[in-house]
């Protein structure tokens, strides 16, 4: 079984002098310093910050994406009412930003302030976690919104890896997700507040930066909650780039990380929306996936396309820890996705 486990080591820059990756593998925590001045084709240049916060009992949940694609930006709150089973949008898109969304080079300092004629937009980060602030005016196709959340962001291990692509050496991706954030604050939309109480509801914060390659098709799970009393976290995913130094499955309980290898999602080949069965190669996570709403998307141009299954669900089973303890999840919320790309 070849193990997926290169833990970096190395600090400084990310990128050689010819756009390559210094040291592709895994960690728990930023090591390199991503700079976009030293990636070679600017314009394969993707930046995000990706956030959502879902209620622990599956009734709710929003989300914020900031996306600078270089060609195409995405400026985007979505609120779920999985009670209504209805995903409201609030989306706005740029064409050719080119950077001038002015996303931080790291996730660990900087702001994000967006503001047009329809909405303003701040996600403030100090020591003690990220404030988000948005409104966006009512038009005659959309009622007001308004949100206020607070993430706090607790010493914990995170998943961060540096993935290259064989088809092209000066492709990378570099990614950190962090789960387990504690949620509070509210969202206003349409006469409903939807609330989040810190003591039971997590965000989590996907940060991508990385020259991608054209065609790609990726996985990904994560999900956040509490068991046996203390906070617990997952992310899982495959699909893209060269993956034989590390892969980012990794749970993560009472702040503490735990690498796993490879995991299968075991997702139903006719119908997503059918439960999941999943397992890892190292036999340490065995869980079912049995979503209940689809965010499904099929968009398809010219020379952009995007398929994707994108699934709220419950997560039975159990996965077993660096030591030997094996825990029991119930019925813990997550989100997992299938998602193809032209872009």
């Amino acid at each position: 079984m070849l193990n997926r486990n290169h833990k970096i080591k190395g600090r400084g820059l990310l990128l050689n002098e010819d756009g390559s990756l210094k040291e592709p593998g895994w960690a728990n925590c930023l090591v390199f310093d991503y700079d976009p001045q030293m990636v070679k084709e600017p314009m394969r240049l993707k930046e995000w910050d990706y956030y959502h916060i879902i209620d622990s009992e599956g009734r709710y949940a929003v989300s914020f994406t900031f996306a600078d694609n270089r060609y195409m930006g995405l400026v985007n709150c979505a609120v779920f009412d999985f009670e209504e089973n209805k995903k409201y949008p609030y989306l706005e898109l740029k064409i050719f930003p080119m950077g001038k969304l002015n996303l931080p080079r790291t996730s660990e300092e900087g702001n994000i302030e967006y503001k047009s004629k329809f909405c303003d937009y701040h996600i403030d980060r100090d020591e003690k976690g990220r404030h988000f602030y948005c409104k966006y005016y009512a038009t005659k196709h959309r009622a007001e919104l308004e949100a206020d959340i607070f993430l706090e962001q607790p010493p914990m291990d995170t998943m961060v890896i540096a993935t290259p692509w064989d088809e092209k050496k000066s492709a990378f991706y570099y990614n950190q997700k962090i789960p387990c954030m504690p949620a509070s604050g509210y969202v206003k939309m349409n006469g409903k507040t939807y609330t989040f109480d810190a003591s039971k509801d997590f965000g989590i914060l996907d940060w991508g930066r990385g020259s991608w390659t054209y065609d790609n098709t990726w996985y990904w799970g994560i999900g956040s909650g509490i068991v046996n009393g203390k906070p617990f976290g997952y992310n899982i995913g495959y699909g893209f780039g060269n993956t034989k130094n590390a892969s980012e499955n990794m749970v993560f309980y009472d702040g503490k990380c735990h690498k796993l290898d490879l995991v299968d999602f075991g997702i139903p080949t006719r119908d997503p929306m059918r439960k999941w069965y999943m397992t890892s190669n190292d036999d340490r996570w065995k869980m079912e996936f049995t979503p209940f709403y689809n965010d499904k998307t099929d968009l398809k141009f010219p020379f952009v396309c995007q398929q994707a299954d994108k699934l709220f669900g419950y997560l039975n089973g159990t996965v077993t820890l660096d030591d030997g303890t094996v825990l029991k999840i119930e019925n813990l919320v997550g989100f997992h996705e299938k998602v193809h790309n032209r872009w």
